[in-house]
């Protein structure tokens, strides 16, 4: 594995935009220009289990749970432009403690531990949504919780229980998903089945109209199907060749493997191939782009 103790760069900055790819050993923002990998660097030393970002207008936001506490990012409004941006902003602990998910729903954090306890962050103090009631949180993505025993939504500051079982990860843009060890539902009149089989990973564009799914991708058996917006089918994408464990988005589609190499999609939406870049971590746990919601 390739040490990332000093930053290294590949190419133009310019009109970069920044995704932070969670491990084990710490968090690496990585600057990229479309499909074009540019400057990247270890900016969070620890062990983080899951990554989250928004951003409405010029206010960003990014978090990480780690095995000490959440914490966020600590820097300046976003401007119009990488450049204009604090160089090295930090993370910083927020008082939750030990968490294995985060998420934000709108510019409303949540959080989750290992014993079940969900709470929302209002201001700097955490409000909890269920304590020791919730089995094996596994992620969290706007107002649904991904856990165990099935799909839950938060509703003011209670959850409800929205079915199915063994839920591996949700995406609630546009049109709410959950990818499962049985399949990959959407919600409409209840929880529709798009794929049977186990399902590790799903995700949507945050800038997905309400109701409508545009681009959306999930990860079943190492291979990642793409959602046609056109004609609503899901197909298989040429790549990558190693695990994904995230997928987010921006100019195109970025998403990561769990040895640790970041990929852009080349064209975009729909089978295609896959532009790569080795960050230099293992044990590589998802990817937030704080675009534009």
């Amino acid at each position: 594995m390739h040490s990332i103790e000093e930053k290294r760069v590949y190419g133009d900055r310019s009109g970069a935009v920044e995704a932070y790819v969670a491990s084990s050993v710490g968090v690496v923002r990585v600057r990229v220009a479309g499909d074009t990998v540019g400057e990247f660097g270890l900016c969070d030393r620890c062990d983080a289990r899951d990554v989250a970002a928004t951003r409405t207008g010029t206010k960003a936001g990014v978090a990480i749970a780690t095995d000490e506490d959440i914490r966020v990012l600590d820097a300046t409004p976003a401007a119009e432009s990488a450049d204009e941006r604090a160089d090295d902003p930090t993370f910083v602990d927020t008082g939750f403690g030990p968490a294995v998910a985060v998420g934000y729903d709108g510019e409303t954090l949540l959080a989750a531990d290992a014993s079940g306890r969900i709470a929302r962050r209002v201001g700097d103090e955490w409000t909890t949504l269920a304590d020791d009631a919730i089995e094996t949180v596994t992620a969290i993505d706007g107002d649904l919780v991904g856990t165990g025993s099935g799909v839950y939504r938060v509703r003011d500051d209670e959850l409800d229980h929205a079915g199915l079982t063994d839920v591996r990860d949700v995406s609630a843009a546009g049109v709410p998903l959950a990818a499962t060890a049985d399949g990959l539902y959407k919600l409409g009149n209840g929880w529709m089945t798009i794929r049977e089989g186990s399902v590790d990973v799903v995700a949507a564009d945050p800038r997905s109209d309400r109701n409508q799914l545009g681009r959306a991708h999930a990860v079943a058996d190492r291979t990642v199907y793409a959602h046609d917006p056109a004609d609503g089918e899901w197909q298989a994408m040429d790549g990558p060749d190693e695990t994904v464990v995230g997928i987010d988005y921006g100019e195109t589609v970025y998403a990561v493997s769990e040895r640790g190499t970041f990929y852009a999609a080349i064209d975009g939406d729909g089978p295609g191939t896959w532009r790569s870049q080795t960050i230099g971590v293992g044990d590589v746990t998802g990817i937030a782009v704080p675009g534009t919601r």
